[in-house]
């Protein structure tokens, strides 16, 4: 039994952090995929195969909300309620869960332990991560719980059953601070199409788990100091750079789809269903991919560009994937910065670092060469048109889950593939290419220096 020990232990020393961090992901969807593959995780008279089971287990964990059933109809109340935990999981991030569980073990958290809360929560210092941590689980439930308290209070105007109205609450609050898009209403939001306030509601509960847990956290710590304290208050670079990407791609979003849709889908709208649809679609389509209308009703452009902003995806250290916010800015920063003959890359009067600006690009071009690949192999051996594979793999990566309803009519390769893309968003795409090499080391030489022509 020692020997057995020590094995385990030293295969756990050998393998790297963001080895040890997948590994702790695949354990997460192997655990969901068990308990949902249980007949009491199902309706009577349901049976689902492997791989729907599997499909749920990685949307789930992942956060992404693309499904192959239908989760009102497939699983019963034992079911749900191992997706909500796990889109919990996916989306507080198994570090996290982990670091409140040895917190409640009263376990001793090392140095191991504080670099793999790190990775997972992408953050750049482990000074004070555990307390971090410790502010994040906090804020996040109790958004969830007052979220609940909102929704199931008010959901007693559509259902009979005071606990149904409350049972839609807690899922719908979980779901939307996740940014999970699972529902079990069978049809995500549409019942609440003209219904301004549940829109409103979710609205900010998808956009507080899409901004990053560090910009909640430094808005509450704002918060709460004295006014005198707040006017000598300074935000970091982060909160800055996250805080006006996100709220200029949601602006730029709703003008973009007004204008789309204008002559289409809004041509006999009234103007508050125009405002909200636009407002609503712009802000789900980041990551979240709960939705008050069938995206087939969009046109193609609408489409074509609501997959490129699944595809930027939501904040770093948040519920969301996609290339994240703060790495399309720096592309686009960097590439106006060129264009001007200059080199250095400033922002709110800071100097961004060449190794951050060298992550940024290589995520990009990283995930545009997943996308690519990904797309051409489904587009060659599905049937379905090109936009809607696009969207459906841009869903898949941004871990969004908007669909246009081929998810489940995919064949099972297909599947499998969206699978590998909803796994990587969740994990991190520079988590992902760091899994495969044990140690992240720098060379103690250089070699000779010589130019190339470009362009």
């Amino acid at each position: 039994m020692y020997r057995e020990k020590s094995t385990v232990r030293k295969l756990f020393n050998r393998l790297s952090v963001v080895q040890l961090i997948s590994m702790y992901y695949v354990a997460a969807v192997t655990l969901v995929t068990i308990l949902l593959s249980l007949p009491i995780a199902h309706k009577d008279g349901v049976s689902l195969s492997f791989m729907d089971v599997l499909f749920t287990s990685v949307s789930s964990v992942s956060v992404t909300g693309l499904t192959v059933v239908s989760t009102a109809e497939s699983f019963s109340f034992f079911g749900v309620i191992v997706i909500a935990l796990a889109l919990q999981i996916g989306g507080l991030g198994v570090m996290a869960l982990g670091t409140l569980i040895w917190l409640i073990l009263g376990r001793k958290i090392g140095f191991r332990e504080r670099r793999m809360i790190m990775t997972d929560q992408n953050t750049q210092s482990i000074s004070g991560i555990v307390r971090l941590v410790k502010d994040m689980l906090i804020l996040i439930l109790t958004i969830e719980f007052i979220g609940f308290m909102i929704l199931g209070t008010y959901y007693l105007n559509y259902y009979d059953s005071i606990l149904e109205a409350y049972y839609q609450g807690f899922f719908s609050a979980i779901s939307a601070v996740t940014n999970g898009g699972f529902d079990i209403t069978g049809s995500s939001l549409q019942p609440f199409q003209h219904d301004y306030f549940v829109q409103f509601v979710h609205i900010l509960l998808i956009i507080s788990g899409a901004i990053g847990f560090p910009v909640l956290i430094e808005v509450k710590e704002y918060v709460k100091i004295s006014p005198e304290e707040r006017n000598l208050k300074r935000f970091s670079l982060f909160t800055k750079l996250t805080t006006f990407t996100y709220f200029a791609l949601l602006a730029f979003s709703f003008v973009i789809i007004l204008f789309l849709e204008f002559n289409h889908y809004f041509a006999d709208k009234s103007w508050h269903e125009i405002l909200f649809t636009s407002l609503f679609q712009s802000t789900t389509a980041r990551s979240a991919g709960l939705t008050t209308m069938d995206i087939n009703a969009f046109t193609e452009q609408t489409q074509v560009f609501l997959s490129s902003m699944m595809f930027i995806g939501a904040s770093p250290s948040s519920v969301g994937g996609g290339i994240r916010t703060t790495t399309f800015a720096l592309v686009i920063i960097f590439i106006l910065t060129f264009a001007r003959g200059q080199t250095n890359i400033k922002i709110f009067g800071r100097q961004i670092e060449e190794e951050d600006l060298f992550k940024a690009v290589v995520v990009t071009l990283l995930a545009i060469i997943m996308f690519i690949t990904v797309t051409i192999i489904v587009t060659a051996i599905e049937p379905f048109s090109l936009t809607s594979i696009i969207f459906e793999v841009s869903s898949a990566f941004g871990t969004t889950g908007l669909s246009t309803g081929i998810t489940s009519k995919l064949s099972s390769f297909s599947q499998i593939l969206l699978m590998l893309l909803m796994f990587i968003g969740r994990i991190g795409l520079l988590t992902f290419l760091f899994t495969f090499n044990k140690q992240q080391t720098k060379s103690n030489y250089r070699y000779p220096t010589e130019r190339i022509n470009i362009g």
